[in-house]
């Protein structure tokens, strides 16, 4: 425990704690905080997908940024960098977004999900640290997608500014969005509570370099547990909270928005996990990057927002499991385009990964 760092706990901490807050205050139950979900959901409300019960302008997605950008300015750590693989990095993107609506949650989420007593993580859990442990044998080779480039700094502002206006229009021009009004997009939380609690935990999780995908990284390739505490202390708080709360359901079945199909819980998170190890950090991550000024992981957000409004028009999100007229409890999963996109997927990283390898590590 001497070498655990303790912001990095608490940052962890504060996820959990504004997870049971905003679930609380209206957010979905078990995805008080969901980048993946909260991604799609602002796709949605921009009429870039059709999904009429996922549509909204999620403040928490701006907070994040802002939280983010606003900690690094004030630190001295904005550093607007760019130039490291732009366009493998937009698939990459794509390709993580779409595998985490495959199980219907970010590595966050999925966090989440088990603090809320949802079992159908665990599967998920595993298949993203067998994604994560793929990535760290092509890191161990040698894989980079090189090497980013000072840039100016409006480049590395372009994330916070799009995200800004985008809310502010939101604010004052409400029309302009489409907003669900049933299903978990009709679930929010006030909106400037949103905000505020997200611009909190963007500046901790910025500080901390708080990630999902680089705890399991770093304790697998340098025996290092320091990022993998935050991660408990998510689970641990929000855990608690749930209880707390009343909100923790153990079990697999008649979760909020999730589904049992285990095979395709764990082959999503896969693809999740080993693209976020190529990528080098999570969709959270991403964001807090993103409004540190890197202008590869702006690149890669609107990556996953075009993942979002693919996996949406074309069906290759999971479905949730429902309970029909007659009462019986059919189990959702992915449907057969879906199926076919995830063996794509595993196959598309696996090219990626291969072909950013050093010539020498090829032969």
């Amino acid at each position: 425990m001497k070498k655990v760092n303790w912001f990095v706990v608490l940052a962890g901490g504060a996820v959990g704690l504004a997870a049971v807050i905003l679930t609380v205050m209206g957010n979905p139950a078990n995805m008080g905080f969901c980048i993946a979900c909260f991604l799609r959901d602002i796709v949605g409300a921009c009429g870039m997908h059709s999904a009429a019960v996922v549509q909204y302008v999620r403040p928490e997605i701006v907070g994040l940024v802002l939280g983010a950008f606003l900690m690094s300015v004030a630190t001295k750590e904005f550093r607007a960098k760019a130039g490291s693989a732009p366009a493998v990095r937009f698939v990459l993107g794509m390709l993580v977004m779409i595998g985490a609506l495959m199980f219907l949650g970010c590595p966050l989420r999925m966090v989440l999900r088990l603090a809320g007593g949802d079992l159908n993580a665990l599967t998920a859990l595993a298949g993203f640290a067998v994604g994560i442990f793929i990535g760290t044998r092509f890191l161990n080779k040698g894989f980079s997608l090189k090497r980013a480039y000072d840039a100016p700094k409006a480049e590395g502002a372009v994330l916070p500014v799009v995200f800004t206006g985008m809310f502010l229009l939101f604010l004052f021009v409400p029309t302009l969005f489409k907003i669900s009004e049933k299903g978990p997009g009709s679930m929010q939380a006030p909106v400037f509570l949103a905000l505020i609690v997200a611009l909190v935990v963007g500046a901790l999780a910025q500080k901390g370099r708080l990630c999902m995908a680089g705890g399991i990284r770093d304790a697998i390739m340098f025996q290092d547990l320091k990022l993998l505490y935050g991660f408990v202390a998510i689970f641990v708080v929000a855990l608690l909270g749930n209880l707390v709360t009343s909100n923790f359901s153990l079990g697999f079945q008649s979760q909020p928005v999730a589904h049992s199909a285990h095979l395709w819980n764990f082959v999503g998170m896969v693809i999740v996990g080993w693209g976020s190890v190529l990528l080098g950090g999570c969709p959270l991550r991403q964001l807090i990057l993103a409004g540190s000024g890197n202008g590869d992981s702006a690149v890669t957000v609107f990556g996953m927002m075009a993942g979002a409004a693919i996996a949406h028009n074309f069906g290759l999100a999971g479905a949730a499991d429902s309970v029909n007229e007659a009462g019986e409890y059919i189990v959702g999963g992915l449907k057969t385009n879906g199926q076919v996109a995830a063996v794509i997927a595993l196959i598309i990283l696996l090219v990626v990964s291969l072909m950013h390898l050093p010539k020498k590590a090829n032969k």
